[in-house]
């Protein structure tokens, strides 16, 4: 394997520089900042020292031209106005303030004290020359604020006011500049580390794509190809030191090494499809493959053992399937037999099928015969209660008939004994009593007559009592009789309908039977059917059997020598 500097090392190498650079760029940047700032803070502090520095100056200057003019106008507002300034406003004092707290040099200092000396001199005169203009006197205020004294005081102040704002714009207007140049320095810094960062990332992604990309997408298109299966694919990329480069020989070393195993397991599966299960499996797989060798000879040792119980059980089902395809043709032919018994039966059957349900159809006949004898012997029941209900009306209608014809006798004898007065009578009356005698005569002989005929009907009546007797006896004994046999009619029609409900029964019990034994010949017959297929299936499982066999006996198995 050939040396090459690691993709790490080089990266980290253009990464440390690139870090430097931004550190020195940030640091730049911070000093820009600072630099800036100070800057900003010189200009600010020239501007107000400037302003300051005008401001005490236009405040002496103020002070001169107020006194000026309260002298020349004798205006009181300029005297208002030079006091307001002396004791409230105080420019000079302010702005002398402001200067010393930004920061002054002592030559700077020493010119201020000279002009504040200067103007304090020169406050005397001011005051004396207003106090002239206030008594009356503006022409000696005049005289002294114009005068030579006066006048030269004023030049000298504002000599120093010029040399003093020279020399401040000349020492602020340096400092800036100094600050400007420092500034100016530092964006150059910073524009070099930008553009060596910018070389370097350059830098850095071009050797990241030829020395990293190029070889990664190489490998993740390796990779590819070995995720489908594709072993033989050409990889160009050799092996080296650096990280992609044992990479690259980590995939070619994976290869090998799948390779290998693809060619050792299809060997010998191979050699297993054409029944070689008498193999060893070595123990040179590595890592995550030891499982599968290990499977592998799981696989070997279940398969011969397998194998070998087969043969002994093919072996065991070869003489079983012999005897089995025997016992199933004897069974075969038994059924047929007893499929021919059973027709004959279920035949038998049916004939007593037909006739019990015959005898049921005359049964039923014979109950509805019995119901409609009994409901006739009912009715002459009832017919008879009627009859002897009016046998025994006649019997009262004779009783009452006799009592009638006792009336009537009665009646006869009292008209037979009113015929025999009246003859008595008749006789007594002699000639007149001839035609009364008649009478009495055929009254007599009519009472005579009833007097027979009550007899007759008393004699007729009491025969017909008789017989109406015998009658209502006869008729009791009929309806004793009737409902006698009423009740053996009622008996048997029950004895009748038990037999139509036996019949019954037995014609659904024999249908059953008939409809059962059809079942059991079909059953039967499917039996039959299925002892001649099981006698085939028989055949032909001796024949699997005999197959099974021969196709074990081609494995070559361990400790067994091939037949």
């Amino acid at each position: 394997m050939k040396k090459a500097m690691n993709q790490s090392l080089m990266t980290l190498i253009l990464n440390g520089i690139s870090i430097l650079a931004l550190l020195f760029l940030l640091f730049s940047l911070f000093s820009y900042s600072r630099a800036s700032a100070e800057l900003n803070n010189a200009s600010e502090q020239r501007f107000n020292l400037t302003y300051n520095a005008n401001r005490f100056m236009n405040g002496s200057a103020y002070l001169t031209n107020e006194v000026r003019a309260y002298a020349a106008t004798g205006d009181k507002q300029h005297y208002d106005n030079y006091w307001n300034e002396i004791n409230h406003l105080k420019n000079r004092d302010l702005g002398v303030a402001a200067m010393q707290e930004i920061g002054i040099t002592s030559k700077e200092q020493d010119m201020i004290d000279e002009m504040s000396a200067i103007s304090n001199k020169l406050v005397p005169l001011e005051e004396e020359a207003m106090n002239q203009v206030a008594s009356g006197d503006s022409a000696s205020a005049i005289q002294y604020v114009y005068g030579a004294e006066y006048s030269s005081s004023i030049a000298k102040i504002n000599s120093l006011k010029e040399q003093f704002l020279a020399d401040l714009d000349n020492r602020t207007s340096e400092q800036v500049a100094a600050l400007i140049r420092e500034e100016d320095a530092i964006k150059f810094r910073m524009f070099a580390a930008m553009a060596l960062v910018a070389v370097l990332q350059l830098s850095s992604m071009i050797v990241v794509r030829k020395r990293v990309l190029r070889p990664v997408v190489a490998v993740r298109d390796q990779m590819e190809e070995i995720s489908q299966g594709n072993l033989s694919a050409e990889f160009a990329l050799e092996g080296d030191t650096s990280e992609l480069g044992m990479l690259v020989q980590s995939i070619h070393e994976t290869k090998h090494e799948l390779k290998r195993y693809i060619n050792d397991i299809d060997d010998k599966l191979a050699q297993m499809a054409e029944g070689n299960m008498d193999l060893d499996v070595g123990d040179d797989y590595r890592g995550e493959f030891r499982p599968i060798q290990k499977a592998m000879a799981q696989i070997l040792d279940a398969l011969n053992k397998a194998l070998s119980r087969i043969d002994t059980t093919a072996e065991q089902v070869l003489a079983e399937s012999r005897k089995v395809a025997a016992g199933a043709q004897s069974m075969s032919s038994g059924t047929v037999e007893q499929a021919a018994a059973v027709e004959e039966l279920t035949a038998s059957v049916q004939d007593i099928s037909r006739q019990v349900g015959s005898t049921s159809m005359d049964a039923d006949n014979a109950q509805s015969y019995s119901e409609e004898a009994i409901s006739h012997l009912m009715r002459c029941n009832e017919r008879m209660g009627d009859l002897t209900v009016a046998i025994e009306d006649i019997s009262k209608a004779s009783q009452e008939i006799g009592g009638i014809i006792k009336t009537i006798e009665d009646i006869s004898f009292q008209t037979n004994i009113l015929a025999l007065n009246a003859a008595v009578e008749a006789a007594r009356a002699g000639e007149a009593g001839k035609g009364f005698a008649v009478v009495a005569g055929e009254v007599q002989n009519l009472a005579n007559k009833s007097n027979q005929s009550a007899k007759s009907i008393t004699e007729l009546i009491e025969n017909t009592v008789k017989l109406v007797r015998y009658g209502t006896d006869l008729s009791a004994e009929t309806t004793e009789a009737l409902a006698a046999v009423v009740a053996s009619g009622q008996k048997t029609a029950g004895v009748v309908d038990r037999i139509a409900e036996s019949a019954r029964q037995q014609a659904q019990s024999l249908e059953q039977v008939t409809q059962g034994m059809a079942q059991i010949s079909q059953v039967v017959q499917s039996n039959a059917s299925n002892a001649e297929q099981s006698a085939a299936s028989a055949r032909e499982l001796e024949n699997q059997a005999e197959e099974l066999k021969n196709s074990v006996q081609k494995f070559r198995l361990r400790g067994q020598r091939r037949r």
